[in-house]
């Protein structure tokens, strides 16, 4: 009965090749810069604040990601960690009504330039339509109930992902060999 009422959902933290990564890791010291919510092993269906176009960076907003293509698929040196925390079923359908509002949406949306500085500060930024990548994923989260980090959405930090004790890593390494390790992987466990 327990399983007809879970769900899992996955949160992907990476570092790309890009400018801004690398600023931003430079300035946190840490090894990831960036944060999306999946919602499959696969992540054929995520999300996360980002660049809408490959060549500008600064035209940023809400946009669902593919790990094929864009500036995923573009630095095949992209390092990740993906994650797996389990939801109830009513988390879940929480989490989709909150990703429909985004869709429905998707024009007013605008990357939280002023949220970054106010993290900078240690001081939460919070601006309706206005987040960046890892203030969307808590965001998304805590809305929908689930309460795995302490601390306001507006001072998250890919960080907080990775030392969440709630998230259950499930692969590290390139993004590039992610569904490659997949494929392996299942394969294995219907052999076994």
């Amino acid at each position: 009965m327990e399983k007809i009422n879970s769900r899992k959902v996955y949160i992907l933290i990476s570092k790309t090749q890009t400018v801004p990564s690398n600023i931003i890791k430079l300035w946190t010291k840490e090894p990831y810069a960036h944060t999306s919510l999946a919602l499959d092993i696969e992540l054929k269906e995520m999300y996360s604040f980002a660049r809408k176009e490959m060549w500008n960076p600064f035209n940023c907003g809400f946009i669902c990601e593919d790990i094929e293509k864009g500036i995923f698929g573009r630095d095949a040196d992209t390092k990740c960690i993906v994650y797996e925390l389990d939801v109830t079923k009513e988390q879940y359908d929480l989490i989709l009504q909150e990703l429909n509002k985004f869709k429905s949406n998707e024009k007013k949306y605008r990357y939280n330039y002023r949220g970054i500085f106010g993290v900078i500060r240690n001081k939460a930024v919070e601006r309706e339509y206005n987040y960046f990548c890892s203030q969307f994923v808590a965001s998304v989260l805590k809305r929908a109930g689930i309460n795995i980090l302490d601390k306001e959405p507006g001072l998250v930090r890919p960080e907080d992902f990775r030392t969440c004790r709630y998230l259950h890593m499930i692969y590290k390494g390139l993004l590039v060999n992610y569904r490659d390790y997949l494929y392996h992987t299942m394969n294995h466990r219907k052999e076994a």
